[in-house]
């Protein structure tokens, strides 16, 4: 299946690929879901267009008095969740779709990704002090109550807060950001006020209580540990918990008696657990209404839908494109001549096979009349794919290959290869922090460059991978041959200072100055293995934390040219200049490679290995090998294709799903991966973890929190900082962007498309299917009416 990652919890002991052992903080369930996180959005400013267009909803949209009452909607997960405890580090996709139908949702996200305060639960929320202390006040629906008729109140959000502050140790949480800052808690004028007291400003409060489960689940560690995985004692959602029934691999939930809003128009959901490869089957039998499905079923449904539009029945459609449609009449009167001949033996045979060629199409033409029933619904999901580059260890510790490694990639045509075919938009993202479509996306991918060849190639010569350098023998490193270089240096030594000092004399006799190659790094004047300490860069050199090797002094140049590039382009540097005085894009002069260090020009080197110091330049590139995972794996063919055209060679590995994150991406087994990151509607909470520089622990362990390409900066942990601790909204997103663009010049990760989100839903299904960024409103999800029938085939 796809690889959606976010894994979050507790520590987790991997293992090594390097001396060093890797304790992982923050590593929970390893799922190739999509967790149940919200999306990105970056602040909750109503001002102004995003800078680029989300892709529409398909959810059917329809008003409530179109939709008729009553029917069971049976609607597929991955597997039925194993908790119902959002805050456990194993909380999946499926807990979040129970959470959001039976817990309080304080805000919700609307169709730009943009959280939206929920008037079933709050009147108000706002912040009312800013001095001494943030204090944000909360002001309940007076109506709000959960399923045992208590009121929600002050004592849950304490509960909440207490809980997942994380200072009592005996609550087994996965995540507890925003929380820690809380410095009380109390109830307002009246029982219907919440007032919360930060002991330092948090930008992202909206992130908070949300779900909202009641104090009898987060009042006590057993209750939260183990008794809300599988059950809660109260809910307040427009829908009940109902039977789960683990051996049919369904949990129902059912209409809220006492829900105070706009009432559920469905009598029950079923959740069945339908593995994506058998979503197929069960939609062509008819046992799912609906369904998060691949491209292959997507175009299956395309397909008998087009049959029915031009009048075939599924008999006529198995004729031309179902089992045995390859079948000529030449070949079906030879099988029919064997089939009766003399031959007893094998006439029986061909009878047999006969008989199993039309049950196969008989199955077919059935399957095409109940999946002409069925419609696809699309648009893009809240995650994007990218490539993880690990700058750990190997070539792409030096920040100069990984740059090499995204400039050979043409991320339009992978995004395009994936999206076009579906008539989805295929902008590459140009931020790793915001999606299109929302207030805070800014294109800050200019901090690195786009696709160019002749780039890729000079800044690998300029790491000294170059063709034929596999076959280089290193400097001999003996003791006699240590004893000759020094002797050999010391000689030419006194030769230079003698040089020198004539030199000086010279300029001072009034010597004609001449322009000075004093810095300029030319390909090849280095020796093999040599490396220079690359000088602090910024003042207090912010981003000397970078995880990477600095084989020169170009280095230096280059990081510097970039990091001031990536500054300028969210710092207002880039507008300031006016766009009178704008040129096309063409990179920072020197930023990507030095002067001098121009790619080999009469090689077809295109295709010709590099090496370095006897080395091969090859990376090892880890694919998940699981159904479903056919996209991930084609986009993984085109970039080995790409890598291929600029010498670097590629070793692929493919591994089952259980295993890619466990063993491969969280314990830093590989060189490049693909996976997808769900995004959050906080960048500068949720996102920081995916960015933080990791950090030596005492141990001599590796903490990466969930930063699995290993790269990171002073500085991009510093601007998550400011932007998570400043209340004015224009600032944050700001430092946000700043962020991005040093996350795009660091090269750790290269977004490459927005995941598609395909549903197919029954036709008569309203209110659901591809909602992109927004939340379902679980209340309005129906069936459409009918002048013959209301909730057609919906009640089984």
């Amino acid at each position: 299946m796809s690889q959606v990652g976010a894994p979050r919890g507790r520590t987790w002991a991997g293992p090594s690929r390097s001396p060093r052992s890797r304790t992982l903080r923050s590593v929970a369930t390893l799922t190739s879901a999509v967790l149940a996180v919200t999306v990105l959005a970056g602040c909750s400013s109503d001002d102004g267009d995003a800078a680029a267009s989300a892709a529409a909803q398909d959810n059917a949209p329809t008003a409530r008095g179109l939709v008729g009452d009553g029917g069971t909607l049976r609607w597929a997960v991955d597997s039925l969740p194993t908790t119902l405890n959002a805050f456990q580090a194993d909380a999946d996709a499926a807990t979040g779709r129970v959470t959001g139908a039976v817990l309080p949702a304080l805000y919700t996200l609307d169709e730009r990704g943009r959280p939206r305060l929920n008037p079933d639960y709050l009147e108000t929320a706002e912040v009312v002090e800013t001095e001494p202390r943030q204090v944000v006040l909360y002001k309940l629906n007076q109506q709000a109550v959960w399923s045992d008729g208590r009121e929600i109140g002050a004592a849950d959000f304490v509960a909440q807060w207490r809980a997942l502050s994380g200072r009592d140790t005996a609550y087994w949480t996965a995540r507890n950001a925003g929380y820690e800052r809380i410095e009380k808690i109390e109830k307002g004028r009246n029982d219907l006020e919440v007032r919360v007291t930060f002991a330092k400003p948090y930008a992202d409060w909206r992130s908070l209580f949300t779900p909202l489960y009641p104090k009898e689940v987060m009042g006590s560690p057993n209750a939260f540990n183990d008794s809300a995985r599988t059950t809660l004692k109260s809910t307040a959602g427009p829908f009940l918990l109902g039977e789960t029934d683990r051996k049919d691999g369904s949990l129902t939930l059912v209409r809220n008696p006492r829900w105070w809003g706009s009432p559920a128009k469905l009598d029950s959901l079923v959740l069945r657990a339908v593995p994506r490869a058998d979503r197929e089957a069960a939609l062509a039998a008819g046992t799912l209404d609906l369904a998060e499905v691949d491209r292959a079923t997507a175009d299956r449904i395309a397909l008998a839908l087009k049959d029915a539009g031009a009048g075939r029945a599924g008999a006529q459609a198995a004729q031309l494109h179902g089992p045995g449609s390859a079948i000529t009449p030449g070949k079906a009167l030879k099988s029919w001549a064997l089939a009766h001949g003399e031959d007893e033996e094998l006439a029986a045979e061909v009878r047999a096979a006969r008989a199993e060629n039309k049950a196969a199409a008989a199955r077919y033409a059935r399957a095409q009349d109940t999946l002409s029933g069925y419609v696809v619904r699309k648009s893009l999901e809240p995650a994007y794919t990218q490539l993880s580059l690990n700058g750990e260890s190997g070539p792409l510790a030096d920040e100069r290959v990984r740059r090499a490694v995204a400039r050979a990639i043409d991320r339009r045509e992978l995004a395009e290869s994936v999206l076009k075919p579906l008539g989805l938009p295929a902008e590459p993202p140009g931020s790793h922090l915001a999606l299109a479509g929302q207030a805070a996306y800014a294109d800050s991918s200019d901090a690195l460059g786009g696709q160019d060849t002749k780039e890729a190639r000079a800044l690998l010569a300029d790491a000294g991978w170059v063709p034929g350098g596999a076959q280089q023998k290193p400097a001999d490193t003996g003791a006699g041959a240590q004893r000759e270089k020094k002797a050999e240096e010391a000689e030419k030594k006194a030769e230079r200072a003698e040089k020198k000092e004539t030199d000086a004399e010279k300029k001072a006799e009034g010597a004609e100055d001449t322009a000075s190659d004093d810095g300029l790094y030319i390909v090849g004047d280095d020796k093999p293995g040599e490396l220079r300490a690359a000088p602090r860069l910024g003042p207090g050199g912010p981003e000397s934390g970078t995880r990477v090797l600095a084989p020169a002094p170009a280095a230096a140049r280059e990081s510097a040219a970039l990091l001031a590039r990536a500054e300028a382009l969210d710092t207002g540097a880039r507008a300031a200049a006016g766009p009178g005085n704008a040129k096309p894009d063409k990179g920072v002069a020197g930023a990507y490679a030095p002067m001098g260090s121009a790619a080999p020009a009469a090689v077809p080197a295109a295709s010709q290995a590099l090496g370095k110091d006897g080395k091969p330049l090859s990376l090892r590139f880890v694919l998940p090998s699981g159904p479903g995972s056919e996209t991930l794996r084609a986009v993984g063919d085109r970039i080995v294709r790409m890598l291929d055209g600029v010498g670097i060679r590629t070793e692929v590995t493919k591994v089952s799903d259980e295993s890619f994150f466990k063993d491969h991406i969280a314990s830093g087994d590989y060189d490049l991966a693909l996976y997808s990151w769900p995004a959050s509607a906080f960048p500068a909470t949720d996102a920081r973890p995916i960015f933080a520089k990791p950090e030596p622990a005492s141990d001599g362990s590796l903490l990466v929190e969930q930063n699995y390409s290993r790269v990171g900066t002073d500085r991009i942990d510093q601007l998550f900082d400011q932007a998570v601790g400043t209340l004015d909204e224009e600032e944050a997103g700001d430092l946000i962007r700043q962020a991005d663009a040093r996350i795009w010049a660091a090269a750790g990760s290269l977004p490459l498309y927005q995941r598609p989100q395909l549903v197919a839903a029954r036709q008569d299904v309203v209110n659901a299917g591809a909602w992109g960024f927004a939340a379902p409103r679980y209340q309005d999800i129906g069936f459409k009416k009918s002048e013959t029938t209301k909730g057609s085939g919906s009640k089984h």
